[in-house]
């Protein structure tokens, strides 16, 4: 039977209240909010379009009604119930079971409980599913942030609380697989001198990292990025002494001569932002949760959307986790996208982050993977990477500078060691937090300074077409004048790169996110 008219005959079987927990359960996989999906056609539609679904790749299909327990709908269909994609997010999983087994009563007690905190003029409308992600919207609710659910469900459903506890004993096991330190062997901690742990105070946290090499597990690669790179993109032979040729669109050249020429950004899509959060650091002994990230993280995913970005977002993810994402990045077909943007929030050494797990990757293993010999489809774009993260455990003192002002007690430490050099790869841009040897700082209720100021500078420069290297020179002033309410913390951003031409991203139609006031 011709493909759409098997996704016609899946349409007709499908209720309303089926489609709402599909578009809920598709919620990562589509380019705009789930809540906007209407009709089954209008979900299926933008699923192939995404490159989800075909006549060739229907699992997805299978998977979502399974999901959904229409199995007799997949035998009318002819799918087999063995064949899926596991594309859909555990956590995405966890919340729709949860909706399955909360009753009327039960959603109404939680409305109840969420009446101050939520908007109150369709709560009482809202089903389960839509209370769910209203919570998330507010920032209540996320993969890494459970514990206003866990409460709700305890008052509410007890009995639920294991569907919680699975997921989450779940998801330990899922990031933590293997260490990321630099400079000594994965299986050893990075060494953390004595007087590390008197110089942070209860407001400071320190990241360090290290070199780590390891070859990275392709089948623990999150779900989206999976499918991504079977999307009808061949994997790039990784020889080094391949011959490269660029892509002609990479560039775009200037008429006058002796200018600088721009990096071509008329692209449909402008390519992909992957955003490694790394909070949770309890599986060490030497390194702190990082209080505040949570807000960069926001704070990037917003700013790259609006600049055309398609965001990943990666939590609490050990060494050879972040290197198989990388790995998983120069897969994929990056020839009808302008650039590449990794941020990597975490805490640091010299030239290399930290995993959760204590163990750290340099930062030329992130880079590698992705240069113009590996990734072919990437050779001659920008890769630009955004580094939170600290280059060492000095603190910068102020010299003859008038503060900002005060930033009342939780300010963080969030610097890290990272030795500043020039990539010997073209077109990549290497933004760190810090110079090498000092730390940068976060804090708890603003997130840090690097990240804010980036974020802020973005949205009101891209609008005036400047350039990103304009815009960086802007982040190392607005940081340099920063301090904490002593006055005695200082920090100063460094930029290092081999970009050959000018970024300038094209002005978005959009009107820019709001981000907190930093």
């Amino acid at each position: 039977m011709d493909f759409q008219k098997l996704l016609l005959q899946a349409e007709k079987g499908l209720k309303e209240e089926d489609v709402q927990a599909l578009a809920f359960l598709c919620r990562e996989l589509l380019s705009y909010h789930s809540a906007s999906v209407n009709s089954a056609k209008e979900l299926f539609t933008e699923l192939q379009l995404q490159g989800y679904l075909s006549a060739e790749k229907p699992h997805l299909l299978t998977e979502l009604l399974l999901l959904i327990q229409q199995r007799s709908l997949i035998r009318d269909l002819n799918f087999q119930p063995s064949l899926t994609t596991n594309l859909i997010s555990p956590f995405r999983k966890m919340l729709y079971n949860l909706s399955v087994d909360i009753d009327a009563q039960d959603l109404r007690s939680m409305k109840f409980l969420l009446y101050r905190s939520l908007p109150r003029m369709n709560l009482d409308k809202m089903s389960t599913l839509e209370v769910f992600l209203e919570m998330e919207k507010m920032d209540k609710l996320s993969a890494n942030n459970l514990t206003e659910l866990e409460n709700l469900i305890k008052t509410v459903c007890p009995v639920l609380q294991e569907t919680i506890k699975k997921y989450k004993e779940s998801q330990v096991n899922y990031r933590c697989p293997v260490p990321e330190v630099a400079g000594p062997p994965r299986d050893q901690r990075w060494p953390v001198e004595q007087n590390q742990s008197s110089m942070n105070s209860n407001n400071t946290s320190i990241d360090h990292a290290g070199e780590e090499h390891g070859e990275g597990n392709y089948e623990d690669l999150p779900c989206r990025l999976r499918a991504l790179t079977t999307q009808g993109s061949e994997v790039q032979p990784t020889s080094d002494t391949t011959s490269v040729k660029t892509d002609p669109q990479a560039s775009l050249n200037t008429s006058d001569e002796g200018d600088i020429e721009t990096y071509s950004m008329d692209a449909e899509k402008r390519g992909f932002c992957l955003i490694i959060n790394n909070y949770d650091f309890k599986l060490t002994k030497f390194l702190r949760q990082r209080e505040g990230t949570n807000i960069d993280e926001s704070c990037l995913e917003k700013v790259f959307q609006w600049l055309g970005f398609e965001v990943l977002i990666e939590h609490d993810c050990s060494a050879d986790r972040m290197l198989s994402l990388i790995q998983g990045l120069s897969t994929m077909d990056h020839s009808k996208m302008d650039c590449l943007v990794c941020c990597v929030l975490s805490h640091g050494l010299e030239k290399a982050v930290y995993g959760v797990d204590g163990s750290t990757v340099t930062l030329e293993e992130l880079k590698q993977p992705l240069n113009a010999s590996r990734c072919r489809s990437l050779a001659g774009k920008p890769k630009l990477f955004f580094i939170q993260a600290c280059q060492g455990t000095k603190e910068q003192t102020p010299v003859c500078v008038q503060n900002d002002g005060p930033i009342k007690g939780s300010l963080m430490h969030d610097a890290r060691k990272m030795k500043q050099s020039i990539p010997s790869d073209a077109d990549f841009l290497l933004a760190l937090a810090s110079v090498p040897l000092y730390v940068s700082f976060r804090d708890k209720e603003r997130g840090t300074w690097f990240i804010q100021s980036l974020c802020q500078n973005l949205i009101k420069m891209v609008p005036r077409k400047c350039d990103l290297m304009s815009i960086l020179t802007k982040v190392n002033a607005d940081v340099s004048q920063k301090t904490d309410h002593t006055g005695t913390k200082k920090q100063m951003p460094q930029p290092a790169f081999s970009l050959r031409k000018k970024v300038i991203f094209p002005v978005p139609q959009r009107d820019p996110p709001k981000l907190p006031n930093v």
